[in-house]
């Protein structure tokens, strides 16, 4: 209903009405009650459309706050999660800087030991140096000695030649510290036929490595030979035992 909808007012001629037998004055109900029923009418469409206005207001905020909710809920996962995150990461920074720590430690202990292992290749390097001279000189005075020897045995050459072939005997040397006997004109039929004795000289206790032929008294002498000493003795013993074999016992 508009605000300017006026209800008119009757002109009433109060004269004219009492002179009627029966007086009566229209006070334009009916006008009225439509006016009432047109307002209540479009209060209750005001108040109808007011209710769904409200109501979807609220369903509005429901679901705006519902969001509100949820995206504070997702802030308040993510602020939590970020926190983990920062736990983890400053455990990961104490563990590196405690690997760091440990890692300098072992550096600073790697170097102190290369400190220590250069200084100890210096000195050996020092006693090679030295060694090497102490070597060069060795080396030298054994070749002086060599030469030495080579003039001593080729000047004492030909009486050893002559000796051996007096004795009918020689020695050899073999590998390292072994000896060779060779006992000639054992027999009478045959001169040429000799007789030969391996002995291994490089301890103080001798063995005999081989006779050929088989001497059956060998270990007996080589008991003698180790218990004296004197290995002249032992090559005289060893020629007459096979002259023994070769000719048979003086009569």
């Amino acid at each position: 209903m508009s605000s300017k909808t006026r209800i008119p007012i009757p002109q009433v001629d109060l004269a004219a009405v009492l002179k009627q037998p029966n007086p009566h004055i229209d006070l334009g109900t009916q006008a009225y009650e439509k006016l009432t029923k047109d307002f209540l009418k479009s209060l209750a469409a005001w108040k109808t459309t007011a209710i769904t206005s409200i109501s979807q207001m609220r369903t509005n905020q429901e679901s705006e706050k519902k969001k509100i909710q949820e995206r504070t809920q997702q802030v308040e996962t993510e602020i939590n999660q970020c926190k983990l995150k920062e736990i983890e990461l400053v455990a990961e920074l104490e563990r590196e800087k405690k690997e760091r720590h440990d890692i300098e430690l072992e550096v600073a202990h790697f170097q102190r030991d290369l400190s220590r292992l250069r200084d100890k290749c210096s000195t050996i390097d020092s006693d090679i140096e030295q060694y090497r001279a102490i070597t060069e000189n060795l080396r030298r005075e054994k070749n002086k000695e060599r030469t030495t020897l080579r003039k001593n045995a080729s000047r004492v050459a030909p009486d050893l030649k002559f000796l051996e072939q007096a004795l009918s005997f020689s020695i050899e040397g073999f590998e390292t510290n072994r000896l060779l006997f060779r006992f000639g004109q054992l027999d009478p039929i045959d001169p040429e036929k000799e007789a030969t004795l391996a002995l291994d000289v490089s301890t103080r206790n001798y063995r005999v490595l081989a006779s050929t032929p088989p001497l059956p008294s060998i270990s007996i002498l080589a008991t003698s030979l180790n218990e004296s000493g004197d290995i002249y003795l032992f090559i005289k013993q060893v020629r007459e035992k096979y002259r023994e074999m070769f000719q048979g016992p003086d009569t």
